[in-house]
């Protein structure tokens, strides 16, 4: 039987770009809530024999802890359904960034949920994960086929088509990846700033050693949570004189109030791909998550 993308009704839009990108059917689940709290999810197959061989379980792990719950309730009852292999397109994935205990007794989350992905799927596909000390998605997921995507070659094309000869600048050194990912499609010139993190909203930005006044600067980075990187990194590039700051974002976050946050700062554009569903989302990655799971597909057969 041809492979299914599965996926719940708060991600239908991208799952079925992918589906239709792939050319496989697109089915979706239903869940429920009852009073206290616990999920009841139905799949769109009558009986074992309804299942695919293979089945394509789309879920984008922002706001992870539900979603986590519903994996592992997904992929338990698929395998018992005598599903043979399951992958996950988790555009976005979670509790990655959390690589060591920076402080005594913090639990290190990212090898954690790395092995329970791994014990549940025999694929994982994902878009920019927060890799820092790490060089490899199998590092974090220990699985064959962990493949990491990216963004930013989308997000400089977006750029080349909204704004003439921009500067690209990375929030912080982290950003690098992303901006010199874009800088490769466009040869637009590109830097990163300095960051030091006091907390979660308190930062302080150091510009890189460039003129920036008159620039149009696009700021890139994988993600936005708060929104605070972002927002002092406009306020520092805007105060040296640059023309304009727009936002390029491959994970459209924004907890709380992010954006909020970032308009007050001045930034004008703000720009996502559709790894997290968001008003800002210009770009769909259906065509690079597909081109990836139809190169996977024949793998796992």
């Amino acid at each position: 039987m041809t492979p299914v993308v599965l996926h719940c009704e708060d991600e239908a839009p991208a799952a079925r770009r992918l589906a239709e990108a792939a050319g496989l059917e697109a089915r979706e689940l239903s869940r429920h809530r009852f009073p206290d709290e616990e999920l009841c999810l139905t799949l769109p197959f009558r009986q074992a024999g309804d299942f695919p061989d293979t089945l394509v379980v789309y879920r984008s792990l922002d706001r992870p802890n539900d979603k986590l719950v519903e994996l592992l309730l997904i992929a338990r009852h698929a395998r018992q359904q005598g599903v043979r292999n399951l992958v996950l397109v988790a555009p976005y994935l979670a509790y990655m960034r959390q690589d060591i205990a920076f402080h005594p007794g913090e639990v290190v989350s990212q090898p954690l949920i790395g092995s329970f992905l791994a014990e549940l799927f025999d694929a994982v596909i994902t878009v920019d994960p927060h890799l820092h000390r790490i060089d490899r998605l199998e590092q974090a997921i220990p699985l064959k086929h962990a493949i990491a995507l990216s963004g930013a070659p989308r997000l400089g094309e977006l750029i080349a088509e909204r704004r003439e000869d921009p500067l690209l600048i990375g929030p912080d050194a982290e950003a690098r990846q992303w901006v010199q990912g874009a800088a490769a499609v466009t040869g637009f010139e590109y830097d990163v700033c300095h960051k030091t993190r006091n907390g979660d909203r308190d930062v302080a930005i150091a510009l890189p050693a460039l003129d920036v006044t008159g620039r149009r600067v696009v700021l890139m980075d994988d993600v936005a949570s708060s929104g605070h990187t972002v927002a002092r990194a406009a306020e520092a590039l805007l105060a040296a004189g640059a023309a304009s700051v727009d936002v390029a974002l491959t994970h459209a976050l924004f907890a709380g109030d992010a954006l909020e946050v970032i308009r007050a700062a001045g930034v004008g554009e703000i720009w996502s791909t559709d790894c997290i569903s968001h008003s800002s989302n210009v770009i769909p990655m259906a065509p690079v998550l597909a081109e990836a799971l139809e190169g996977l597909l024949p793998a796992l057969r």
